[in-house]
Formats: structure tokens, C-alpha cells, sequence
């Protein structure tokens, strides 16, 4: 695929200083509800400023998880928006974007294949019913799953960490630096 065709494949949506969004592909005024349908039914789009021409596709998005966080069922609970908030400007910022970004990845992916398998054990996919029903007997078993895939990768990560603090303490033994923390000159004693 060409760039030209990746782009022309791209829904533009453009905001207006009045806040109203202009959906160029049905040449319509749209509302957040709308662009959330979009969202639903994967359809690729950017949002960008009318007068300045600025990508606003990720604010529009925010928006539409505020909206739907203050209606109905949140999914997130105060703790867990705390603890994002404290990873701005955090030397972890990247790598915790980057951790929900795959495990919500690995998430949908377990739930594709729960699908698959439903359509194979009953020759279709569940209705919403169904799934509501399915989901609330194994709502249990899979946060039961989700956690112990949080523990274990913690656990591979700590390793990890462990292994490389190792190198890199016998990597800067080869060079005679000497032990900074056993230098009584450099701390004062």
C-alpha cells in the first residue's frame, strides 16, 4: 500500500471553533456518539482542527472515554486514574503506555478467541444475551486469569531487572572506578 492510499483510506473528521465536528466523508455535522460508533465499527478517522489544521483524533477520544466514565459503569476506578496520573512526567511515562497498550492488545485477543470458540462449539456467534449470561459465570474465572498474568509478567520483569542490575555490576567492575558507596571521601565520612 502506497502512502497516498493509506491516507485517502483515512476518515478526516475537522473540528470548528463552534466544538462541532464535520464529518467530511458524508459531508455532515456529527456528535461524539457518532464519532464513538466509528470508533465500535473500526473505522479509521483523524479528527483535526478546522483553522489550524492540529491532530486532535486523541482529545476527541478522551472526550468519549470521559463521557462514557461519568454515564452507566465506569471502568475505572479512582486508584487506578490516580496511579496513571502519577506516571506523567514519570521516567516510566513511555513504558506504562506502552504496558496498557499490549495488555489491552493481549486482552482483545483473548477475547477473539473467545469468540471463535463459541462460534465453533455452537455454529454461531452469541447473541448479547448470551454473552451477558456467559460473561457474568465467567467473569471470575478470567479475572482470576488476567491476574495471574499481571503476577507472572511482574515476576518475569523483576528477573529481568535483577539480571540486568548483575551485568551492569560486572560490566563497571572491569573499569577502576572503585565502590562509589565504599569510598569514604565521596560521602562525607
Amino acid at each position: 500500500m502506497t502512502q497516498t492510499q493509506s491516507t485517502s483510506a483515512v476518515r478526516l473528521i475537522k473540528k470548528y471553533p463552534n466544538r462541532r465536528l464535520y464529518d467530511t466523508q458524508t459531508s455532515a455535522y456529527i456528535t461524539l456518539v457518532d464519532v464513538k460508533q466509528l470508533v465500535l465499527e473500526n473505522e479509521v478517522f483523524q479528527v483535526i482542527d478546522a483553522k489550524s489544521g492540529e491532530e486532535l483524533t486523541r482529545s476527541i477520544l478522551l472526550q468519549i472515554i470521559l463521557e462514557e466514565e461519568t454515564g452507566g459503569v465506569p471502568m475505572f476506578s479512582a486508584t487506578a486514574l490516580s496511579q496513571i496520573i502519577r506516571f506523567y512526567g514519570h521516567a516510566m511515562q513511555g513504558v506504562m503506555g506502552t504496558f496498557l497498550e499490549k495488555n489491552i492488545l493481549a486482552f482483545m485477543e483473548i477475547q477473539e478467541r473467545m469468540a471463535e470458540q463459541s462460534k465453533g462449539m455452537y455454529g454461531q456467534n452469541l447473541g448479547p444475551e448470551a454473552w451477558a449470561q456467559f460473561m457474568n459465570v465467567q467473569t471470575p474465572v478470567l479475572q482470576n486469569m488476567m491476574s495471574n498474568y499481571i503476577d507472572q509478567s511482574k515476576n518475569l520483569f523483576v528477573q529481568m531487572q535483577d539480571q540486568m542490575q548483575g551485568q551492569t555490576k560486572n560490566m563497571f567492575n572491569v573499569f577502576p572506578f572503585g565502590n562509589p558507596a565504599a569510598d569514604p571521601d565521596k560521602n562525607g565520612k
